[in-house]
């Protein structure tokens, strides 16, 4: 069921970076993570630009392509890469370096998918992962032979509620303490939901035009929701909080307001 939002673009983007970001850290060592991980998110195009972001919150270290001028500059632009290249020999510069020290990097070679794919089989590139789709695409058929594993959108937790906040005002200020009331909430084996709700704003950055998600248990969204009412009512989260758990069932609607304290 989706979430009623009155701001439909950002779910359009931040939803389906959830999914590949869920479906990125059922590959991954809770202890590890994916760091030290190289993922080939292929062209940079819409998907593309949703599986690099995904890569940087799940600690990936990834490598795009694209010959779209204007595609590379709203990457760079939007956060979604940290360096654009000319050549796949400075892109391996770069990922070698942050894949020794396990850190997240994103790289987009100034080349089109067909030819950068074509030099890595050359020169023996094997990336650990491969985009998503890649297990229908016969041309990355030589990566998954040599052992590359497709990354296909996770579904087997779709069921789980998707719960959504925002703030009416100030979100720069608000939304930090909120996201950290919704922490608060999570136990230590949730380590996942804890790395997306600690690094999604971070890499989403305006993409995500001050609005938040999580998929979570249902008990889990029912603690959220009344510790949340306890931080706005009592005022310690000074600005109306609006919460959405959208669900199989349909989507509920929350609002919270701080309390009017009347002048002595």
């Amino acid at each position: 069921m989706p979430i009623d939002s009155h701001l439909p673009p950002a779910f359009d983007f931040i939803l389906p970076v959830e999914r590949l970001f869920a479906a990125l850290v059922a590959q991954a060592d809770p202890e590890r993570g994916l760091g030290g991980k190289m993922l080939y998110a292929g062209d940079l195009d819409a998907g593309g630009r949703a599986l690099v972001v995904a890569g940087n919150i799940a600690g990936v270290a990834s490598l795009a392509s694209s010959a779209d001028v204007a595609g590379q500059k709203q990457a760079i632009r939007e956060g979604v890469v940290d360096f654009l290249v000319t050549s796949l020999d400075e892109a391996l510069r770069i990922l070698k370096n942050e894949i020794r020290k396990r850190e997240t990097v994103a790289v987009c070679v100034a080349a089109s998918p067909q030819a950068v794919e074509r030099e890595m089989l050359e020169r023996g590139v094997l990336p650990d992962l491969l985009a998503h789709g890649a297990n229908n695409r016969p041309e990355l058929a030589a990566f998954r032979i040599q052992g590359s594993q497709a990354v296909e959108r996770h579904d087997a937790d779709r069921a789980q509620p998707l719960l959504a906040w925002s703030v009416a005002s100030a979100p720069a200020l608000w939304l930090p303490k909120l996201d950290a009331a919704v922490g608060e909430c999570l136990e230590p084996e949730e380590w996942a939901a804890r790395r997306w709700l600690r690094l999604a704003p971070r890499y989403l950055g305006r993409l995500a035009k001050g609005v938040r998600l999580l998929r979570c248990q249902d008990e889990t969204a029912r603690r959220i929701l009344e510790h949340v009412r306890h931080h706005v009512e009592s005022s310690e989260i000074g600005v109306p909080v609006e919460m959405q758990i959208a669900c199989e069932e349909g989507t509920e609607l929350h609002c919270f307001n701080p309390s009017v304290r009347r002048p002595a």
